[in-house]
């Protein structure tokens, strides 16, 4: 097996146990299964639905956040699958510990597959009369749960991704990038500071420190602090499973990685995801809410959304415009040469939106105005206090 450029045999190693290293013929039932409609309740969505191995395993059909069977619509932008296999946690939340984790509770959500139970999706596969002899063949027995979830893990875990320009240019290549890449690539480890959470080395390629912040994301649109008070007020109560409830089909779903650890430092937290593959993997965030690599770069210019749980490491970072377009260019360069065509054609259509920006604030990032970010925030609550943000 030959790892392409930036996938390490060692981070490799990390990702598959020796005891479950993957056979062809697991792998193959594990794509089939990954790419069958019959899934899900009414045969209407497959796990490719939402992650189309075409398009970077990302969701590309227009809406912000992904949708399930009957055209529902879910709470959050399917992240990819490229390299989730080196993910320390899966899902935004990072509520599933591994691969297999995550692959059983999309089919169980009543918004995405819509299975009643686990047992419901098991007795259908084992109804489908080509399934049986798969199954035999590779657990030794009928279909179960488990096996089906580790059969996707498996093929879910031939999608690394490397062999980038990046990673060209890291071996030596100074053709592989353009001069204005460059110059984002040293924007990305300075001004910017994009490697404050999406750090580049040996031990961390995937440009992401796998840890959990508030950016503020979760503000945009709503009354973030009452819909956190409201949270905090039902966990006091003791109803840990009502937020659990609400979390699937509510806006309390902004409440981010508090939602699994019920802890008031994770309040509107979300993982801080790889940046292998950027350019071809939006829209942008956990909510999709940002459509291009120029709208993420404004919301982080002006040091995010302020709120009671905005990450301490937020700040202003007055980006001119021209840094701005060397960091998109640089950001471009992280995507596998399997999807180059696909990668040039976002550029493309990312660029034409270029002069439509809804998140830029010139005056915000530069300093002229506002008090955002680059001191503790100073969010305009009557009483922050009562929620305990202080």
């Amino acid at each position: 097996m030959t790892l392409p450029l930036g996938v390490s045999s060692e981070l490799y190693a990390t990702a598959i146990a020796r005891s479950r290293e993957p056979t062809q013929a697991l792998i193959s039932l594990g794509e089939k299964l990954f790419k069958d409609k019959r899934l899900s309740l009414d045969d209407s969505v497959a796990c490719e639905t939402c992650h189309d191995p075409a398009k970077g395993f990302t969701d590309h059909r227009g809406a912000a956040t992904s949708a399930g069977v009957q055209g529902k619509l879910g709470q959050r932008n399917a992240p990819t699958v490229l390299n989730a296999m080196f993910q320390a946690t899966q899902f935004w939340d990072g509520r599933a510990p591994t691969l297999e984790d995550q692959a059983k509770l999309p089919i169980i959500n009543p918004i995405e597959m819509a299975q009643k139970s686990p047992d419901n999706v098991v007795a259908k596969v084992r109804n489908i009369s080509e399934y049986n002899a798969a199954f035999k063949s590779v657990f030794g027995g009928e279909a179960t749960y488990d096996d089906i979830a580790v059969a996707i893990a498996a093929f879910e875990r031939t999608q690394y991704s490397g062999n980038s320009p990046f990673d060209h240019f890291m071996a030596g290549d100074q053709n592989a990038m353009s001069e204005s890449a460059k110059r984002g690539w040293a924007l990305f480890q300075g001004k910017a500071r994009c490697s404050a959470c999406h750090a580049f080395n040996s031990v961390s390629p995937l440009f992401s420190d796998q840890k959990f912040h508030n950016i503020g994301v979760a503000a945009h649109k709503q009354n973030f602090v009452e819909l956190a008070r409201k949270a905090l007020a039902i966990i006091k109560g003791g109803d840990v499973k009502q937020i659990d409830e609400l979390a699937l089909q509510t806006e309390y779903s902004e409440l981010g990685r508090f939602l699994v650890t019920k802890n008031q430092a994770d309040i509107g937290a979300f993982k801080s995801e790889t940046l292998r593959n950027i350019g071809i993997t939006g829209p942008y965030m956990h909510d999709g809410s940002l459509t291009t690599l120029w709208d993420v770069m404004d919301h982080y210019n002006k040091g995010g959304v302020p709120n009671p749980f905005l990450d301490g490491g937020m700040e202003r970072l007055a980006l001119s415009e021209a840094e701005i377009d060397d960091l998109v260019a640089f950001l471009f360069t992280l995507t596998d040469d399997r999807f180059a065509d696909f990668n040039k054609t976002e550029m493309a259509r990312q660029t034409a939106l270029r002069n439509t920006r809804p998140q830029r604030d010139a005056d915000v990032a530069l300093g002229k105005k506002g008090d955002l970010g680059d001191a503790a925030p100073v969010p305009d609550l009557r009483n922050p206090a009562t929620i305990g943000a202080f």
